[in-house]
């Protein structure tokens, strides 16, 4: 596997809608930089945000979730309580060649105050708008700031296209618009 190039990154983006909205360049005029970097493209979070909330007193089971640990806040600025976290989504919809996978890791801006941003890697032929968690490791709120930068994605082309994609296997997350929870 190869990492890939901004020139690979906005060929892509250009040619098959990778990346909508694609943003040609670093924007960083008192935000949190988002857009296409060297061997990246830094998304941004939406003004979409689930705010975790233990006000029932449930236990979070994966296998049956349930919408109600969440409060719903469309908002430029999202206040994480201690020692929680929200989901979210980006601004950005992906659609990812069948022979790219896609890592995400979180921007150092959010990294350095202790804001962990968690992103399972985007599967050859998955689309939709990504759900992002943001923990939030202190003992004090913490912001997030929508429409600004929240992520770096990096594109790895694997040797050969793969023989099951995620589209090929129906996955549960294909085409997810807004902020998804988890399903079975």
């Amino acid at each position: 596997m190869s990492i890939l190039s901004d020139k690979w990154i906005r060929q892509a983006a250009r040619e098959t809608g990778m990346i909508e909205p694609f943003v040609e360049s670093q924007k960083r005029e008192g935000t949190i930089s988002y857009g296409l970097s060297s061997y990246g493209y830094d998304a941004r979070v939406s003004d979409e945000f689930k705010i975790f909330t233990n006000i029932d007193s449930a236990t979070v089971d994966p296998k049956a979730f349930s919408n109600t640990s969440f409060v719903d806040r469309k908002t430029d600025v999202c206040v994480i309580p201690p020692n929680s976290f929200v989901l979210a989504r980006t601004v950005e919809y992906f659609r990812i060649p069948r022979d790219v996978l896609v890592i995400c890791l979180g921007k150092s801006t959010y990294a350095r105050c202790g804001i962990i941003v968690n992103v399972t890697p985007l599967e050859p032929e998955w689309e939709g708008h990504v759900t992002l968690e943001f923990s939030n490791t202190t003992p004090l709120p913490a912001k997030i700031y929508a429409n600004e930068g929240a992520c770096q994605f990096l594109f790895l082309k694997g040797n050969e296209p793969c023989e099951v994609s995620y589209k090929d296997r129906a996955g549960k997350y294909m085409r997810q618009e807004g902020v998804t929870l988890p399903r079975l």
